[in-house]
């Protein structure tokens, strides 16, 4: 047994491959810029398998896959085509119940896996550097896409083994559902670097590689509470220490003018004290309605003159009010 990584560019010259009747293969051709585009993918990938004695067989393939060598007639169930072992497995399971492959089984599809990339990378290595006719081209995707469906299949009856885990994993600063996508991440890990052939279950694997995973999780989380010891708060995110400081300015400078208004410390008349209590609300006019500020139209009718005449004493009054701030500062 041996493990084979990155092999463009070798396994040049490989022999011994089944070639009759070989499984209906897909069109490739510079017409089909789908399967074009998909064949770029799988040649600019690297292909990692691992390498058993029985891949050299010519008897291999229709060994592995003998349901898809057989055709659209055939019959014969994906378990019964990895050996003797597999054989005296049962051919079906009761459908509808999900059941854990049995060592037999994992065995079985995991030589039809490494099989599969291992005749990606000859292709891949027997051609390196060489323009690929559209048989190969064809035969290189549907091997590729072998690998991909068995692939599958032991994720998919592997996937409660990260629920379980992470549901008895007790982690109380790290994130559930960050746990199952790092196990799911490592479940993938290692189907990749899974070897059968040492007779222990994938489960056994695939344990230590998800609690591994697990403990990067909480690592990462322990480190994010050194840094932010308390929950997002999102009331936090926006300081209002600007807008009370600003309110509080403003409430400190309309106390301020009512000082100076009461005590008529910047020499208003009368009138001019009425229209600026009126109209900034600075306090109690007598018949005037209400306590907010009034238009320059509803001080006009209070006072008996125009807007406009209300606008003009307004500004006069505001101008002695200017002045007397202004002196109150420099004398400060």
């Amino acid at each position: 047994m041996a493990t084979v990584k990155d092999t463009a560019g070798l396994m040049t010259g490989v022999t011994g491959f089944e070639t009759t009747r070989q499984p209906p293969l897909p069109p490739v051709g510079r017409h089909n810029p789908a399967i074009r585009a998909e064949l770029d993918q799988v040649l600019a990938m690297p292909t990692d398998y691992i390498l058993d004695d029985s891949h050299k067989t010519a008897a291999a393939a229709r060994s592995l896959f003998a349901e898809e060598f057989a055709g659209p007639g055939g019959s014969r169930p994906w378990c019964n085509a990895a050996g003797s072992s597999a054989r005296r497995q049962p051919a079906t399971k009761s459908a509808g119940r999900k059941t854990a492959l049995s060592i037999a089984e994992e065995q079985a599809l995991f030589l039809r896996y490494n099989y599969a990339r291992y005749r990606v990378a000859t292709i891949m290595g027997r051609y390196a550097g060489r323009h690929l006719t559209a048989k190969v081209a064809a035969e290189l995707l549907w091997w590729h896409k072998q690998s991909l469906a068995v692939r599958d299949q032991i994720i998919k009856a592997n996937l409660p083994l990260v629920l379980a885990m992470a549901k008895r994993t007790r982690l109380a600063n790290a994130d559930y559902m960050e746990l199952i996508s790092e196990g799911n991440m490592a479940l993938l890990r290692s189907v990749e670097k899974f070897d059968c052939t040492r007779g222990f279950k994938f489960s056994t694997y695939a344990c230590r590689a998800i609690l591994k995973s697990f403990s990067r999780v909480a690592m990462r989380a322990s480190r994010y509470r050194g840094r932010f010891p308390t929950e997002f708060d999102p009331t936090l995110e926006k300081s209002t220490y600007q807008e009370e400081l600003r309110e509080t300015h403003e409430a400190d400078c309309v106390d301020e003018l009512r000082g100076i208004i009461s005590q008529n410390s910047a020499n208003l008349n009368e009138v001019e004290v009425k229209v600026l209590q009126a109209r900034f609300a600075l306090g109690q006019v007598e018949g005037a309605p209400g306590d907010g500020p009034k238009t320059l139209e509803q001080v006009g009718l209070l006072i008996g003159v125009t807007k406009e005449r209300v606008r003009q004493i307004q500004n006069r009054a505001l101008d002695k009010l200017r002045a007397k701030l202004q002196d109150d500062f420099l004398a400060a």
